[in-house]
């Protein structure tokens, strides 16, 4: 269920009261409302206006403020807190969610995929209550055994639960393979995927059926993935090996592995899809990998342990959470120069926050979220949290 603040409250009663019409014909930029229109009649033309001027109104309103949301899993805290990045106040909150630590969602895209970190039995996994919408048969095709040999037997269950991006709701839930530590979504919507870290492998989830589609043994502790830019291939960065395994969606398979140093955990994908950066966290570098040939480009040394890593809006620069060493840095990509600021306690999960000049940096000690200036890293605000902030997404 989502408690969702009254963003509308500072508006006149009259643009708080549209019609779900109304709604839509405004989202969609008025274009509705211009249907065989007899302009002859002065009093049809002032009806129009009556009725199209607090659309006009409200489009100029949320246009000028270009609203952008973070949504941030808040861990133990069992939700989703989302943020308007813009003015840095709390719209609501997404409950009920387990756990969550793994979050995947893209603009355009109608869903949020959220995963969970705790285990449960399948027997409990089956007594999950239906979403609102789903019916009995629809749930119990939903927890039906998968084909043979798709979900390993002797593997934990989690769950995984498909939410509406727009309204928060819960549109299915997916039975897993055990704990979910990170997730992805393809650019096109189609898959899904999650990590497995104890099942050493990721689960692959159909969203065009909302279904399980198949478990893929990657490596040892598979820990974050990405899809590549055509959604054919999902690099996987398991830990416990050192490895990137490059999967192929179609084939379900491994096609190969890329050493990536000793444990790379947090990976990111350059815009243009050709080059890999992964956090190699124990060691204290980011390796930069060129996907074509599989080799290591560039080892940046940052220190300490790391954490998360996003790269800037342009492309340009690599941001990296040193959790062990309290600090925020900054690699230029270009000459490869390294700066870093004090950040403290223990950053942890990192993200940009396109369109606002904006970084989010969560702390794993404190429940806070910093708001950093990347062209400073200095910290401008900090939003509190319930629990610890995960992989957070900003959504248009």
């Amino acid at each position: 269920m989502i408690k969702q603040e009254d963003r509308m409250s500072c508006l006149p009663h009259s643009l708080r009261t549209l019609t779900a019409t109304d709604r839509s014909i405004a989202k969609a930029g008025g274009k509705k409302s211009t249907v065989k229109i007899d302009l002859k009649g002065q009093k049809m033309l002032t009806e129009i206006t009556r009725i199209l001027a607090p659309l006009v109104l409200l489009a100029g309103l949320t246009g000028a403020a270009q609203a952008v949301t973070v949504f941030i899993p808040e861990g133990s805290g069992d939700q989703i807190l989302m943020v308007d990045a813009v003015t840095g106040q709390v719209i609501g909150r997404i409950e009920g969610l387990e756990a969550v630590h793994g979050l995947a969602g893209a603009a355009g895209l109608p869903y949020l995929i959220a995963g969970s970190y705790a285990e449960i039995t399948a027997d409990e996994a089956a007594s999950i209550p239906n979403p609102e919408g789903v019916t009995a048969d629809e749930h119990a095709a939903h927890h039906a055994k998968p084909a043979a040999g798709a979900m390993p037997e002797d593997a934990g269950r989690s769950i995984l639960t498909v939410l509406d991006a727009e309204s928060g709701s819960v549109v299915r839930r997916i039975e897993v393979p055990g704990a979910v530590h990170h997730t992805a979504i393809s650019s096109d919507g189609r898959l899904a995927t999650a990590t497995h870290p104890a099942g050493d492998g990721i689960s692959l989830i159909d969203l065009e059926t909302l279904s399980f589609k198949a478990f893929i043994p990657t490596g040892s502790m598979p820990n974050y993935a990405i899809f590549s830019l055509d959604g054919g291939t999902i690099y996987v960065s398991n830990t416990g090996n050192g490895t990137i395994s490059e999967v192929d969606v179609a084939k379900g398979i491994v096609m190969r592995n890329i050493l990536a140093g000793e444990g790379p955990e947090h990976i990111v994908l350059s815009s243009d899809g050709g080059t890999l950066y992964a956090v190699d966290a124990d060691a204290g570098q980011v390796h930069e990998i060129a996907l074509s040939s599989g080799a290591i480009l560039r080892s940046f040394q940052i220190g300490g342990e790391l954490h998360g890593m996003d790269l800037s809006e342009d492309g340009a620069t690599l941001f990296v959470s040193g959790k062990g060493e309290n600090k925020i840095v900054a690699v230029d990509l270009a000459s490869g120069s390294v700066r870093s600021a004090p950040l403290e306690p223990a950053p942890y999960h990192l993200t940009t926050v396109t369109g606002t000049g904006k970084i989010y940096v969560s702390s794993r000690d404190e429940p806070k979220v910093w708001v950093v200036d990347p062209a400073t890293l200095t910290a401008t605000a900090e939003i509190a949290v319930v629990g610890e902030g995960h992989q957070m997404v900003v959504l248009p």
